[in-house]
């Protein structure tokens, strides 16, 4: 199996890695081609994830759980968002599916802590509230950052239509699922209020 250790095992935005695991007796290929081929993970980047990372993961991810659960259970009340996908919600499609398959360590429910929303009106008009959105959230958010990645304690936020797909054809980008006023967030450690302060803000500027 190979897994990324940059987003939430790492956790601070600020190493890259990536990890193979696999049985014992494969070990020796893996080796040799690392060695041949490089592609090490750097020794600092190592420390801060064994260090840093996985010790805290547990506690990172809980707040992160509880604060999209807060979040999302906002944003499902106010009449600007024309709908929100977070499974620990119970208008959540796939929901039953998610509490099978969404487990924690200790067999309890565990809905992660990314959210897409869609802002109402046309298309049109959910871009542009889309977009304003997102400006204010650049320009006068304290716990809400502007940025495509994902898994970090930071809280993140896009807009897929103008940034990670811009480059895609309108037409495509409805084929893909990706709704012209649609929001993607990854809920970081800060205060549940703080953010639910700043989108709350937010909101109130999209007209």
């Amino acid at each position: 199996m190979v897994h990324s250790l940059t987003k939430n095992l790492a956790g601070f935005g600020a190493d890259m890695g990536g990890a193979v695991i696999g049985p014992r007796e494969r070990e020796t290929d893996l080796l040799l081609f690392r060695k041949d081929f490089g592609g090490s993970l750097s020794p600092k980047a190592a420390w801060d994830i064994l260090t840093f990372g996985i010790p805290t993961l547990a506690l990172r991810v809980e707040r992160q759980q509880q604060n999209a659960q807060r979040v999302a259970e906002f944003l499902d009340l106010n009449p600007k968002v024309k709908l929100v996908r977070y499974p620990g919600l119970d208008g959540f499609p796939q929901r039953e599916l998610a509490r099978k398959q969404m487990r924690d360590i200790d067999d309890n429910f565990a809905p992660g802590s990314m959210i897409y929303f869609e802002l109402d009106g046309s298309p049109e008009e959910a871009y542009q509230r889309a977009k304003a959105l997102i400006d204010h959230l650049a320009v006068n958010s304290l716990s809400i950052t502007l940025a495509v990645s994902l898994g970090q304690i930071r809280t993140l936020i896009e807009h897929p239509a103008s940034m990670t797909h811009s480059a895609v054809p309108p037409e495509a980008q409805l084929e893909a699922g990706i709704a012209p006023g649609g929001i993607r967030m990854s809920l970081g450690i800060e205060d549940a209020r703080d953010i639910l302060s700043d989108l709350e803000s937010a909101l109130e500027a999209v007209k």
